[in-house]
Formats: structure tokens, C-alpha cells, sequence
């Protein structure tokens, strides 16, 4: 569970310099429209990275029961960040729209990693 510590700061780390990239990189480059984009992949990934800090911190101390359904809500939620986060910085980098299709199944892990942190509250 350590683990989720570690990829929540990777993740953290990498939205910081993926937020700075946008802003001082990207504003010139890129629409409005697509920086919008861009930036919600940055937004979600700093909530799921923190996220990921805090399931990390659960598994270890008052959650320590419930460690199978923490780990499959890390996991999901990882796979989530990139599945979710990745597609759309690929969508506004590249312009290949048609790979906002992935962007959906990121969201509905992203759900399903959250449903198994309150199931596992409500089991500790």
C-alpha cells in the first residue's frame, strides 16, 4: 500500500509540471478550447493522484482490514488517471479527436475506485 503513496506523489508531481507546461507552453499553441481540455486532465489527475495519497494512507492505518478493496480502488484509480488524464492530453496534443472515446472508461474507473473506498469504509 506504500505503493499508492509513492504513485499519488509521482502523479502529484507530474500534474504540477504537466499545469506548467499548459500555462507557459501550451496557452500560445493550443485553442482555448483544447487548453480547457487539457487543463481538466491536469485537474483530475491532482485529484486522483491526492486521491491515491489518501487510499495509501487508509490501507495503512485505520482501513488495515480492508486492504484487498483498497488495493483494487488503487489500482482502478491508477489505471484510471491514465486512461482518463492520458487520453485527453494525447487529444490536445496530437488533435486526434477520436481518442476522447477513452476518456469515459478513465471516468468510470475513476467511479468505480471511489465506490470501493466507501465500501471499504463502511466494512472497517
Amino acid at each position: 500500500m506504500k505503493a499508492f503513496i509513492a504513485i499519488g506523489a509521482v502523479l502529484a508531481f507530474l500534474s504540477v509540471a504537466f499545469g506548467a507546461f499548459g500555462a507557459h507552453v501550451l496557452k500560445t499553441r493550443l485553442t482555448e478550447q483544447d487548453l480547457a481540455v487539457f487543463q481538466t486532465g491536469v485537474h483530475y489527475q491532482m485529484y486522483h493522484a491526492l486521491g491515491l495519497i489518501v487510499i495509501g494512507i487508509l490501507a495503512l492505518t485505520i482501513f488495515s482490514g480492508q486492504s484487498t478493496l483498497l488495493s483494487w480502488s488503487g489500482w482502478l484509480m491508477t489505471v484510471g488517471v491514465l486512461l482518463f488524464s492520458g487520453s485527453l492530453y494525447a487529444l490536445t496534443l496530437s488533435g486526434v479527436r477520436v481518442l476522447g472515446a477513452i476518456t469515459p472508461i478513465g471516468g468510470v474507473l475513476f467511479l468505480i475506485s471511489w465506490v470501493l473506498v466507501v465500501t471499504a469504509a463502511l466494512r472497517a
